[in-house]
């Protein structure tokens, strides 16, 4: 089975370089949906290719993640999956760097390598479990589902913390979390097998990255 993890299109906090999280619910910016919307044509044609025997959508509730994946998959039908929400930054929500120099417990996060928790927020352990838990819960109940092929295509429209917990998680080779960033529109493709007893186990092989704005997908 074929996965497409996402991140969804700029918001105004993004270009400020805010954390946005769970608790700020805005739009896509009206340049990131023309961006979008210029590369959909093109895009949806190579995904089609792609995922030649049919595919599902999931997204984060957010409003950013739903806008994306309307305008780059129209004609699907979009799942919303609470557990693929943003972190809860707590304090930090819509703050940036400039905002929080001189706090000191945003200096403590920073200390700790950006693990340390969110005041009033998640613990980045819980946010990497919630993420982790509700990506392979969907792709194992696929995988034993009769209609599913083995080739088809599981699409998951999400934000960027999201698809770095499932990269680090699943995805072989094994990198660090922050190694597997993407920017706005930027995502991976991966290839997903299960293993053990049930189905207990799963890894993304050959990982590829893809971007919806420079109209490009691999794999």
């Amino acid at each position: 089975m074929r996965i497409l993890l996402l991140r969804h299109g700029e918001t105004a906090g993004n270009l400020e370089q805010r954390y946005v999280g769970r608790r700020t619910d805005e739009p896509l910016t009206n340049e990131a949906r023309r961006a979008l919307l210029a590369a959909a044509k093109e895009w949806q044609s190579a995904f089609t290719r792609l995922a030649g025997n049919g595919f599902k959508v999931y997204i984060s509730p957010m409003a950013r993640c739903r806008e994306t994946a309307e305008i780059l998959f129209p004609d699907c039908c979009l799942t919303a999956v609470n557990g693929f929400a943003e972190c809860d930054f707590g304090r930090f929500e819509y703050k940036n760097y400039q905002e929080l120099s001189g706090d000191a417990e945003y200096q403590r996060f920073l200390d700790s390598g950006g693990v340390a928790g969110f005041p009033g927020g998640e613990t980045v352990a819980a946010f990497k479990k919630r993420c982790a838990d509700t990506f392979f819960s969907i792709l194992r109940e696929e995988t034993v589902k009769k209609q599913t092929r083995p080739d088809a295509v599981l699409a998951f429209v999400i934000h960027g913390g999201t698809i770095m917990t499932v990269m680090e998680r699943f995805a072989v080779p094994r990198r660090d979390y922050f190694c597997w960033q993407v920017e706005n529109g930027g995502g991976y493709t991966a290839e997903a097998a299960s293993f053990g007893p049930g189905g207990r186990g799963a890894a993304l092989l050959r990982p590829f990255r893809v971007s919806v704005l420079e109209r490009e997908i691999k794999g």
